[in-house]
């Protein structure tokens, strides 16, 4: 088990309930149906990336290599890529936040690039 990819990945998972609960909840009726629709989206994805991170977190120790470069770049990309979308849905309230969306296809490459640098060593593994 790798300690610390599974406490980031509970953090995420619990975090994408908390930020979920609160789009559906919190935001009706402040922000648009497009606003929500990228908010859930958000949170749909750190969703994922946390699963994933959790399952190769848990299972560490049938790796006979590092998962530090998968680690980092699947937790910088999620925050990035979810981050800036969840900053993005709040646009009807500050329409600057808007630019931010630009940078999030940056955070969606690396999460990308995480799996790419997973399915490299695992195929490398002897």
């Amino acid at each position: 088990m790798h300690k610390n990819q599974v406490i980031v990945a509970s953090s995420f998972i619990m975090l994408s309930i908390v930020l979920g609960a609160f789009g559906a909840h919190g935001l009706e009726g402040k922000i648009s149906e497009h606003g929500i629709d990228v908010w859930n989206t958000a949170a749909e994805y750190q969703m994922y990336a946390g699963l994933g991170l959790l399952a190769v977190g848990l299972n560490a120790d049938r790796f006979s290599f590092s998962l530090k470069w998968f680690g980092i770049l699947l937790i910088v990309g999620t925050i990035i890529f979810s981050g800036l979308l969840y900053l993005t849905a709040l646009q009807d309230l500050n329409p600057s936040l808007r630019i931010l969306g630009a940078f999030v296809p940056i955070g969606g490459t690396l999460m990308i690039v995480s799996w790419a640098v997973l399915i490299t060593q695992v195929f490398r593994n002897k």
